[in-house]
């Protein structure tokens, strides 16, 4: 069994709303003023579904594809 990324990267955001890569730093800055991170601390999938609303099944199957 191959083991999924656990955390969101700019250009993940780019691919699965398909706004730019810069919106997906932004986005990903919110969510973690959002969740009171530390600039330098990842966002993980949980975090990323519930703030943007999309299904955490349809996230993961997104990162089992690019992988």
């Amino acid at each position: 069994m191959k083991i999924l990324r656990a955390c969101i990267f700019p250009k993940d955001v780019h691919c699965l709303t398909g706004r730019s890569e810069r919106y997906g730093r932004k986005l990903l800055k919110d969510i973690r003023v959002h969740f009171d991170k530390a600039p330098h601390q990842f966002i993980t999938v949980e975090e990323f579904a519930e703030y943007s609303g999309i299904n955490k099944e349809i996230i993961t199957e997104y990162l089992r594809q690019v992988s």
